[in-house]
């Protein structure tokens, strides 16, 4: 079995739970059916499996270091990337005529959630290129996408993200990269970038930065960024790499975890002219970039719950096998000792990884649901609320696995005890790599502001409120399915997630800016508990239909495990998640009464 995904638990989610295979009866995914979802699925197991799996403990130890001016990394990484290249996971999304697969996007997150399992650094160089693609196919130019995109689509060329800078971090308001106009409708590039994922190696035959800057003109504050693509080497009349465009890597950061792909300070215009492109309209670069990084959010998420989902299939595995101890009740100190699976405790902690990892892939693919009915649902009535959907659950696609993810990193290390503690199993190494979600793509705060201060108040709430009807038909599942008791704690608790709203709307109101928002990250905590108690409601109703219809003896411990596991949301996870709600609710002043000096 696979250490990366449970692939009965992955089908159940996109088939059983979202009907991810009647996307194949729309025009844009005519071509396809459940059997070539498969295939792909299958291909993408065995990619994770045999060639990005087996090379990330050693590309952990042996980090990317720099000699004689560029990028070392260890060969599997080029391999493993050559092998997504050939199969096509480049473009997979994109259409035919651009050398893509025409996926849904739903089946490109099922595939990328394995990638992400097998190995989170290997596969950011991936994502990031996909990502990058995506927003130049939105915002870019005709030749841009001829130039730039279609390599990306190719695997040839690779793509980055490059917001950020020295002291400067999410504060993007605050950058000081300029971008001055050559006359030929070029610009020259002059500053430096920070924290840039990918940012320099010799994995691809070139490398697409998009960059952030400010032109001569720019009005103050984020109204006043450009957007620009960037190229390591500059493009000659056909279209292929080079002359180098100066851009300098002035040193690679070594991190805690995702050592495996480069994180880069870049230096534009240091040692001769770094040229640059303009990407959509000038001064609305941050507004572009957002297509980008908010994919990026929710990849980050979803690359939280794979890597908590590999460390719960490893402790789950650990926990069968090794045996300590006796039963609690037993007499017998000389009867043999027993599975630690068997310990209550254990069994606890399995229990609430599996809580937070299947409900996180739940919540990872209903993102890609929302896309994919963004884009091709009949009636624009229901692409608009898709959209309202995804605008308000992207800060929670981010930040809840982010939190709850690495909360079963956590606990898979516990399951191992000592041994978990030590390189001698993986467990160590996936919390590591899972301790940077949280301050990917905007820290933990910065998501529970966007949800709280914007998201759920945007529209007078209407994006709230196409999200509470969701809510509701999921209750009303698992009301037709006997779990009443369960479905009225959930509808208890999203009542008090909207009353919680509404004191943050009146303080907001009376001008009680810092009040109303001063605990949004545990406001989003509650929040994302709630959304994702729901989709256990709806996964357990469709698990006790089939229980109810017959299934197979494998099948039927599985039905079981969802039950057993909204139980367990409901029951032990949803009391908590009132208690985060309250000191917002009330507008609790202890911490903007607490001056720094006490600290």
């Amino acid at each position: 079995m696979s250490t990366v995904c449970n692939r009965r638990d992955l089908d159940f989610l996109l088939y059983e739970v979202f009907g991810a295979d009647r996307l194949a009866k729309r025009p844009r995914y005519a071509m396809h059916d459940r059997v070539s979802f498969d295939a792909v699925i299958d291909l993408a197991f065995r990619l994770a499996d045999e060639h990005l799996q087996p090379h990330a403990a050693r590309a952990d130890v042996e980090e990317p270091f720099v000699a004689d001016g560029k990028v070392v990394q260890i060969p599997e990484t080029s391999a493993a990337l050559e092998q997504l290249r050939e199969a096509g996971f480049f473009a997979a999304t994109f259409d035919e005529e651009l050398g893509g697969m025409q996926l849904p996007f739903t089946v490109g997150q099922a595939c990328a959630a394995l990638f992400k399992g097998a190995n989170v650094s290997t596969t950011g160089y991936l994502l990031l290129t996909r990502a990058a693609a995506n927003l130049l196919e939105a915002h870019g130019t005709e030749e841009q996408k001829q130039r730039y995109m279609a390599p990306m689509n190719e695997g040839r060329f690779f793509g980055t993200m490059c917001l950020s800078e020295p002291d400067v971090g999410s504060s993007l308001a605050d950058i000081r990269t300029r971008a001055t106009p050559r006359g030929d409708g070029t610009y020259a590039i002059t500053g430096n970038k920070m924290w840039i994922s990918g940012g320099a190696h010799e994995l691809a035959e070139n490398i697409v930065h998009l960059v952030l800057a400010k032109l001569p003109d720019a009005p103050p504050g984020v109204k006043g960024i450009s957007l620009f693509v960037v190229p390591k080497y500059r493009l000659d009349d056909e279209g292929r790499p080079g002359e180098i465009n100066n851009i300098e890597l002035a040193g690679l950061n070594h991190k805690m975890g995702y050592r495996g792909i480069t994180n880069c300070l870049l230096n534009f215009g240091e040692k001769g002219e770094t040229i640059g492109e303009l990407v959509g309209e000038p001064h609305r670069g941050l507004i572009a970039m957002f297509h980008m990084m908010n994919e990026a959010r929710i990849g980050v998420g979803l690359g939280a719950t794979m890597l908590g989902y590999s460390g719960y299939l490893h402790s789950l595995a650990y926990a069968r096998e090794r045996r300590q101890g006796r039963p609690l009740d037993g007499r017998d100190p000389t009867s043999p000792p027993i599975p630690i699976v068997d310990h209550p405790d254990v069994r606890r902690m399995l229990l609430q990884q599996k809580v937070y990892v299947e409900g996180g892939l739940a919540l990872g693919l209903w993102c890609g649901m929302m896309v994919d009915h963004e884009k091709t649902a009949e009636s624009e009535q229901d692409r608009k609320r898709a959209k309202q959907l995804l605008d308000i659950i992207t800060p929670i696609a981010k930040a809840w696995p982010s939190h709850f993810g690495l909360e079963a990193n956590s606990l898979a290390i516990q399951v191992h005890g000592g041994y978990g503690y030590t390189r001698d199993f993986p467990v160590e190494r996936l919390y590591r790599d899972n301790r940077l979600n949280p301050i990917h793509e905007g820290t933990q705060g910065i998501q529970g502001l966007d949800l709280l201060g914007r998201k759920a108040m945007m529209d007078g709430g209407a994006c709230f409120q196409v999200l509470s009807e969701d809510i509701e038909s999921m209750a009303q599942e698992a009301d037709a399915a006997g779990f009443t008791n369960e479905a009225s704690v959930v509808r208890e608790g999203w009542s008090a997630v909207s009353d919680t709203l509404d004191a943050a709307r009146s303080r907001l109101g009376e001008g009680h800016i810092a009040l109303a928002l001063a605990h949004a990250t545990t406001f989003l905590y509650g929040f994302g508990h709630h959304v994702v108690a729901a989709l256990w409601l709806r996964q357990a109703a469709i698990a006790h239909q089939a229980l109810e219809t017959g299934c197979s003896a494998d099948d039927d411990l599985f039905y079981r495990g969802k039950v057993q596991a909204m139980r367990y949301m409901v029951k032990h996870e949803l009391g908590p998640a009132r208690a985060w709600l309250a000191p917002t609710e009330l507008g609790d002043p202890t911490v903007l009464d607490t001056q720094s000096d006490w600290l």
